[in-house]
């Protein structure tokens, strides 16, 4: 790679493995959230391995505390109010979907909104809205820590 020059991460891989073009608003709200799951979980792991180096298991406990469902529902219920009319709509369609997989340990509205946490981070994900996605991320951690 030249020095200067940065690339997509998602691009790189898209183009190695050959993805095609997909038109997101067509997809499920559940497989939405699939992907926002995973791309949280890696936002989570990557700031909580920022803050250094430590045992494996005391960096679970803390990528644990921000992704379970009760915390991305206390993140949803501060980034709400900010929502633009169409980001809300894919919150609204992966809140209201019938998950496969019931709630464990948690309750069943912290998990539904949750699940369209989820489901709006895969989507602006998927979007290539990154800017957007970190914003929203950044004011649900913030939220999180006033509370």
């Amino acid at each position: 790679m030249e020095e200067g020059v940065r690339f997509d991460f998602r691009d790189c891989f898209e183009e190695a493995l050959g993805f095609r073009e997909a038109d997101v608003g067509t997809y499920s709200p559940l497989v939405l959230a699939y992907v926002g799951d995973t791309v949280f979980d890696l936002v989570i792991k990557n700031m909580v391995v920022n803050k250094g180096n430590r045992q494996v298991q005391k960096i679970h406990e803390q990528t644990s505390h921000y992704v379970q469902a009760s915390a991305q529902s206390r993140m949803m219920r501060v980034i709400q109010p900010l929502l633009s009319e169409e980001e809300h709509a894919v919150f609204r369609r992966g809140r209201n979907a019938r998950s496969v997989t019931p709630a464990k340990n948690q309750s069943i509205t912290d998990y539904r909104r949750a699940t369209g946490f989820e489901a709006l981070i895969g989507y602006l994900y998927l979007k290539k809205e990154y800017g957007r996605l970190t914003e929203l991320v950044k004011i649900g951690l913030d939220g999180m820590e006033d509370a």
